[in-house]
């Protein structure tokens, strides 16, 4: 086999390859004055089974563009087979009409990827599982609380209880919750009336609890920052968060530097440009080259989530 990798997140790529006994394969990613995208494979990929190590987060169309350009050589080139590692996966949020006449952006990009050449997928916390339909060729969503729960049990933290921050995130939150054998609380948010904020009420009790927050990504933090004051007041002793997608958008990093929130535990999906004494980051380099092995080598991935 051989393993590419795009611009997203050459670091992880690296470290993925690294610990296969591997390194990455060449090619040469190059923009004309205009931003479009060129790609040139310097090596010989007939016959191989080609992996590309791309997180399609911001700029997203622009990883997209070299996702789909590179799949494209490779498959011109006559390899045996094409998984693209997609460690992040941008435009899972436009999973569904959620109002009319709004297209279903995530089941559009599912289709450029499959008809550009790629034969299998590997990503890590769907923003919405049944992301995995919209393909016709197999997906591995790999879970991100394989992760967190080894680093909360090394914690050692006493009166743990897990939370979800909106209704959405329960299925995930109780999965974490489960493993770690420990309580689970959810923060209801709704608005009462237009132009008021967001009301947070607590389900379940957290007085004394250190309290995990448990998303699959952290865009803005608003929703963060706003559960952790909810829980802080309604009692709990502390409050962390584990967001698997670390996108910190905007002044994301500012809110949280002046927020009640703890820590933030992050992994290395996507690459963060600015430091935050508050974020600690995890790595998923060994997950995913675990499960390029065992793809490789026709075994089982479930067992990984077992």
């Amino acid at each position: 086999m051989k393993i590419f990798s795009g611009n997203a997140n050459p670091s992880l790529a690296k470290d993925i390859a690294s610990i296969l006994d591997m390194s990455l394969s060449g090619v040469k990613i190059t923009t004309f004055k205009d931003k479009e995208i060129a790609v040139q494979i310097e090596e010989s990929v007939r016959g191989y089974d080609v992996f590309i190590i791309q997180s399609t987060c911001p700029p997203v169309n622009d990883h997209l563009m070299e996702l789909l350009i590179l799949t494209d050589a490779l498959k011109r080139a006559s390899v045996n087979s094409i998984t693209a590692v997609l460690p992040y996966f941008g435009y899972a949020r436009q999973d569904r009409k959620a109002a009319p006449r709004v297209p279903i952006s995530a089941k559009l990009v599912a289709n450029l990827i499959q008809k550009a050449g790629v034969n299998r997928v590997v990503t890590m916390d769907l923003h919405a599982g049944q992301i995995q339909g919209f393909f016709d060729i197999p997906v591995d969503n790999l879970y991100g609380s394989l992760i967190f729960s080894n680093y909360l049990k090394q914690q050692n933290i006493t009166n743990l209880t897990i939370a979800s921050p909106d209704m959405g995130g329960v299925a995930r939150a109780r999965s974490l919750a489960k493993v770690l054998d420990v309580p689970l609380v959810i923060v209801d948010k709704r608005r009462e009336r237009a132009n008021e904020s967001d009301v947070m009420n607590i389900i379940g009790d957290v007085q004394d609890q250190y309290v995990v927050l448990v998303d699959d990504m952290i865009d803005t933090g608003g929703t963060l920052v706003k559960a952790a004051k909810a829980l802080k007041d309604a009692g709990a002793s502390g409050v962390m968060a584990c967001c698997t997608h670390a996108l910190l958008s905007g002044d994301a990093l500012d809110k949280l530097e002046t927020s009640e929130l703890d820590k933030l535990a992050v992994t290395n999906t996507i690459p963060r440009k600015r430091d935050c004494s508050k974020i600690v980051e995890l790595s998923v380099a060994n997950l995913f080259a675990e499960t390029i092995r065992r793809i490789i080598n026709n075994e089982s991935v479930n067992v990984l989530f077992e």
